[in-house]
């Protein structure tokens, strides 16, 4: 019997990245505390707090194959959350301009029948072009991503702000790293290239 896939994030950009791999799954948000540790580094936050989505989520489906994901940016060592404002979205973004931000990405897959954990961090960095407030202010009111880590949506508009991407999967930087994604899923025997066998 084919195991249910769950994706563990309220995301509609996660949604979107997953129905890319033409695979079922149902999506089920974890309510869990997302606050930093002391001391805790932005990769080790990202890669625990992916775990923790997915064992939340396999109380209720313990049964199933369990997508975690959890995402911060990072600018000159503060962690950018998402702004939920639009005063926060300049600050972050006049902070961002002309330099570089690193977005981590943590991905677990939790197989919850056997309780095997499968983990991973993916980092993808943005070159941020020089922005004057003004483009800045345009960019905010043609988009409000204030939802989104960094204060902008790569797959949209956000691209005008970059002079330079780099990173082995731009799904990651949207919060949902693929390639690595689809390795996981093959070490749990789901081949997406053959779902049926």
């Amino acid at each position: 019997m084919i195991q249910t896939l769950i994706l563990g994030s309220s995301s509609p950009f996660r949604a979107e990245l997953l129905k890319k791999l033409q695979i079922n799954f149902i999506q089920h948000s974890p309510d869990i505390d997302e606050t930093q540790l002391e001391g805790e580094s932005a990769p080790a936050l990202v890669e625990r707090l992916a775990q923790e989505k997915a064992r939340l989520i396999a109380e209720t489906y313990p049964q199933a194959l369990i997508i975690g994901s959890d995402q911060v940016a990072v600018a000159d060592g503060n962690i950018l959350g998402k702004p939920g404002n639009h005063q926060t979205a300049i600050q972050q973004l006049m902070m961002a301009s002309g330099k570089s931000v690193t977005f981590y990405t943590g991905l677990a897959l939790y197989n919850a029948e056997n309780q095997t954990m499968q983990h991973i961090v993916e980092p993808f960095t943005v070159h941020f072009r020089e922005l004057t407030e003004k483009q800045i202010e345009y960019y905010l009111n043609q988009e409000k991503p204030y939802q989104c880590a960094g204060s902008f949506k790569s797959e949209g508009f956000g691209i005008s702000l970059f002079s330079r991407l780099e990173g082995d999967d731009p799904n990651s930087l949207i919060g949902l790293p693929l390639i690595k994604l689809i390795e996981l899923l093959s070490n749990e025997g789901v081949d997406i290239l053959q779902p049926n066998e």
